[in-house]
Parts: structure tokens; C-alpha cells; sequence
């Protein structure tokens, strides 16, 4: 069985995957080649090919990277999946809606896919999907959505043109995933701020010229620059203006300008079983399994659809019986382990579970921080598809696991090699990279505490959010961290920073981050190394990672 979720017609060599990919940090947007490091199809080009993959992963940005591969004629010829997926599908509804470039979606039974992943040709029709003599019918997608009498009159205009194409995508969306309803939400967060390309800016700037307006309270993602300074920082105009004219449309239609992908750290975060409607993948993750919210990993486009209308597809982990763990991963967790232990979890557990919702056990004496718990959530978003996870003892919603959930392990060999493969770069390091995401109070008083009366020699830079900024100058963190060389940049994140803010002669780069640590090498060109936040500190004075496995490791 054959479903058509965005219609249209294509023909094309295929390009099979054995694992998701995410085209934020692992497609360049210019090229159309695979650039995430850690992927096994690294350097192989999806221009005009029919991508056949289990489903999308990582950060809800790829939906931007895939309309900008559209626009400048470097798009795959068609996408087929076999799990839900709506990141890259809600790319190529946008890219056929908006722009006039259809990019076929499909979801395919496990026979079509294992018959489609072995094919070498593909065609696409109006009703058919043919592979090597092999031909299947496509099926419409699922019933249609039941709506109420507001949503109707968004859908017939009553809200303007923006409001009337933001209800249109949503409920092409929802029928997509299968839901039979809508939900309200009560805030949004705001992804597709970020500069990825020329697309995000297109998008947004044609949405405000609509006269689009937030209907609820609304936060944004870290964006591109530092919105006040990147002139002083050399940031070339033509890349400069482009990100702030961006981040201003959505200040424009009504979004605040947090300019954090850790919304989670503001004020007013949001309480347990509050529906919200988040985008970015770590706060979308942390939000559910750590506050208890509820989101799906919304991606971006369908971010700002969601504020307008205040409504969303009420399908995936807005609904109990998704939020279910369906796979148990015990962890031989190691005594006497520091703060590295957790996003080193993070992404071991996102390749064990990569299309489902894990709980983590052997955890339960752990007493993770709220970082910690970051930490994990931001690594694990790298390498699973899934919206949440749960940690045993530690979250709230731990006890829910599904009646067939299977079991796996994480081991202290497991551990080992997933370090091994963070610190692949040189001892000798140029820049040590703090705030992905975005640093907490916390996070830089322990920074500022590690480093005490010495001074950096290597590069160091602290990427936060305004509020924390804020805090962290109130309470004299700032002072010291500057006051010993470090850099303290607000607004961008280490997944949006370039150069020459990114200093252009670093080779080799050190994080507390498994985030940054997997998407680095993809981003940056650059080598990384991986440790603790003491790690950090130490080779922020010395300028040198250190040789061989932590003690706990050992």
C-alpha cells in the first residue's frame, strides 16, 4: 500500500536510506549533498533523486533547508516514507503551496517500502507509483478532519489571508497524520527565525506582507546573529541584514523576541498537560518529557501556521496513549559519572530508539540537574525522530509504558565508543563552545566557577538567551566569565552561528554539547572534541583536550 500525502509526479534514481537524516546539519542547502558526518551516506547528492528512508530526524528545520533546495532547483524528486513524518513533508507542501515547486510525499506499507528501497528507478504519477515492473495504486491520504465552527470560518477567510492559508496547511496536515480533530494551544514557539537560508526569509516576509498576526503568546528560536551587534562583529551585510530582517518579520507579526532555543529556561515555561504548539527539536523534547507539556515536534512554517490559528492537529504525543515508552533501554550507568554523562546518553539512546519513545532505566539514584536533563534531551533529538522520552524515577510521566514496549541496553562499552567518536579531533584545541543550547544561570555560574582567577588561553565563547543574559549580569556571572576572555554572545546558538563570529582560524573545537558535538563537523568543517563542563574549562585555560577517557569511563 501506497499513500499519496502530497500529491504530484517525479521519476528518479533512488537514493535508499538505512536511517533518518536530518536536513538541518546533515543536507547543504546550496548543493543538495549530505553533509552530517555521522551518517553512512555522507557525500552522496539528493538532487533529483526519489528519497526512500524510514523517516526524517533531528531538528525541525529541515523543512526550511527543503524548500530552499526547491527554490534553487537542487530538491530531491520526491520523498517516501515509512514512518509518520512531518518535518520535510510540511517542507514540500510549502514548496508546491506557496512557490509553485511540487515535491511529491509518500507513505508506503513495510512491502512497498522494502520493494521501493531495492528498486534502482522510480516514476510517480497522478495515481501510481511503478518501480522496475512493480506497480502499486497511490491512496489518498486519511478521512477528512472533523472542524469546528471557528475553524471554519478561518478556512473561509473570517481571519484574513494569512489566518485562511495557515488553516489550509494545518488541516492538510492533519489529515496527513491521521487526525480526526484540531486542539487549541496556548502558546507557540517559533522555529523558522533562524537564517538557513534565503527560503526562511522568503517565507516570512511574504507571510507578514500578508498581514499575518500571532493569535497567541508567542516566543522565537535563537537566531542567526547577535540582533545589536553583528555589525561591530564583523558579520558580512549581505548575510547580517538577511538573518535580521528575518528575526524582525516575525517581531513584525507579533512574535517576542526571546531569541532562545531553550524557551524552557524563561519565566513563564509551561506547566505539565498545557498543549502547546513548540517547534525546535530539544525544546519540543524537553517540554514533554521533563515539564510534561504537550507538543508534537512541529516543523517550521507550520510553527507560525499554529500560532495564527492557535489550533493544531490533534494527533501524535498530544494524545495519551502516544507518549507510551514502547522501548526500554536499561544503562549500566557508571559510578562517580560528571555532567558528560548525560548527552552522551542523550544520543546512545537516539540511535537505539530512533522512531519511538524510549524509557531510560538503572537512572533512578542518578539525580539529574535541570541541565543534565537538557543536555540529554538536545542529544537525543540528534538521533531519534521521536518527540519525548522517558528517564525512570526522574520524569514525570516515566510510569507510562506500552504493554508490547520491547527492551535494549546501553552499556559502559557503548559509553566508551560514543566518547571515542566525540573526540576524534586533535588534543591541541582552538575554541571551546558552551550554549548548545543555550546556557542557563546555572550552567554559567558552574562555567565562571571552573575557570575561577585564570585566564582562557584558547578561543571561548558562551552562547544564552537575553533573559539569562540578564540574570547572569545581575548576579556578577557575566563579569567574571569576560573578565577571564570569555565571549559572551546572545541571540545566535552554536547550530546558527558563522563566521567571522565563528572564529575563521579555529580547527579544532571543544563542547560540553552532544548536540554540537555530532552536528559540528557537518556545520563547521571543523574537528571536535567532547568532555565535561570542568573538561571545558580546563582546556579553555590550556588550550589542550584531555588525553584518553574520563575516570568514570575508565
Amino acid at each position: 500500500m501506497a499513500h499519496s500525502i502530497v500529491p504530484g509526479e517525479a521519476r528518479g534514481r533512488v537514493l535508499a536510506f538505512s536511517e533518518g537524516l536530518s536536513f538541518w546539519g546533515g543536507v547543504d542547502p546550496a548543493t543538495g549533498r549530505i553533509i552530517d558526518a555521522h551518517h553512512p551516506l555522507c557525500g552522496e547528492s539528493l538532487v533529483g533523486r526519489i528519497l526512500v528512508m524510514p523517516t526524517s530526524r533531528g531538528s525541525c528545520t529541515g523543512s526550511g533547508v527543503l524548500l530552499e533546495l526547491a527554490l534553487n532547483g537542487c530538491a530531491p524528486a520526491a520523498l517516501a516514507f515509512r514512518e509518520h513524518e512531518d518535518i520535510l513533508t510540511l517542507g514540500a507542501l510549502i514548496a508546491g503551496r506557496m512557490f509553485d515547486r511540487p515535491l511529491p510525499v509518500l507513505r508506503l506499507d513495510g512491502a512497498a517500502y522494502a520493494t521501493l528501497s531495492k528498486a534502482d528507478e522510480v516514476e510517480i504519477t497522478a495515481t501510481h507509483l511503478t518501480a522496475d515492473g512493480w506497480s502499486a495504486p497511490l491512496a489518498p491520504p486519511a478521512d477528512a478532519v472533523d472542524l469546528d465552527y471557528a475553524d471554519r470560518a478561518m478556512l473561509d477567510g473570517a481571519g484574513g489571508e494569512a489566518v485562511k492559508l495557515a488553516m489550509e496547511v494545518i488541516v492538510a496536515m492533519a489529515a496527513s497524520q491521521g487526525a480526526r480533530a484540531l486542539t487549541d494551544v496556548t502558546r507557540a514557539h517559533i522555529d523558522g527565525c533562524i537564517y538557513a537560508s534565503r527560503a526562511n526569509l522568503t517565507f516570512a516576509r511574504r507571510m507578514a506582507d500578508m498581514g499575518a498576526r500571532v493569535a497567541v503568546p508567542t516566543t522565537m528560536n535563537a537566531i542567526s546573529v547577535d540582533h545589536a551587534n553583528w555589525r561591530a562583529q564583523g558579520v558580512p551585510p549581505d548575510f547580517g541584514g538577511p538573518a535580521q530582517r528575518l528575526a524582525d518579520a516575525y517581531v513584525e507579526m507579533g512574535a517576542r523576541p526571546s531569541f532562545t532555543c531553550a524557551p524552557y529556561l524563561l519565566d513563564d515555561a509551561p506547566g505539565q498537560g498545557e498543549n502547546i504548539g513548540w517547534s525546535e527539536s530539544n525544546a519540543v523534547i524537553y517540554a514533554n518529557s521533563v515539564l510534561g507539556a504537550r507538543t508534537v515536534k512541529h516543523p517550521d512554517f507550520l510553527d507560525l501556521f499554529i500560532a495564527l490559528a492557535g489550533r493544531a492537529p490533534l494527533s501524535g504525543v498530544y494524545l495519551d496513549a502516544d507518549r507510551a515508552a514502547r522501548r526500554v533501554i536499561h544503562v549500566d550507568a557508571p559510578t562517580g559519572a560528571d555532567d558528560a554523562l548525560w548527552p552522551l546518553l542523550g544520543w546512545l539512546a537516539g540511535r537505539i530508539a530512533p522512531d519511538r519513545i524510549p524509557l531510560l532505566t538503572g537512572l533512578e539514584d542518578a539525580a539529574p540537574s535541570e541541565d543534565d536533563l537538557k543536555a540529554l534531551c538536545a542529544a537525543f533529538g540528534t538521533t531519534s525522530a521521536a518527540p519525548m522520552l522517558h528517564v525512570a524515577g526522574v520524569t514525570p510521566e516515566a510510569e507510562n509504558v506500552a504493554t508490547d514496549a520491547d527492551t535494549a541496553r546501553i552499556t559502559r562499552a557503548d559509553l566508551i565508543a560514543a566518547w571515542e567518536q566525540f573526540n576524534a579531533g586533535a588534543d591541541t584545541v582552538d575554541l571551546v563552545a558552551i550554549g548548545s543550547p543555550h546556557a542557563s544561570l546555572a550552567e554559567c555560574r558552574a562555567f565562571a566557577d571552573a575557570l575561577g582567577d585564570r585566564a582562557v588561553g584558547a578561543a571561548t565563547i558562551v552562547t544564552l538567551g537575553r533573559d539569562v543574559l540578564s540574570a547572569a549580569a545581575d548576579d556578577g556571572s557575566i563579569a567574571r566569565l569576560e573578565a577571564a576572555g570569555v565571549q559572551v554572545i546572545p541571540d545566535l546558538c552554536w547550530c546558527s552561528i558563522s563566521e567571522p563570529v565563528f572564529p575563521p582560524d579555529a580547527r579544532v573545537l571543544m563542547t560540553n554539547s552532544g548536540k554540537y558535538a555530532h552536528y559540528a563537523p557537518g556545520l563547521s568543517g571543523r574537528a571536535v572534541r567532547f568532555g565535561s563542563m570542568a573538561d571545558c574549562a580546563e582546556t579553555a585555560v590550556t588550550g589542550r583536550a584531555r588525553d584518553g577517557l574520563p575516570q568514570w569511563l575508565t
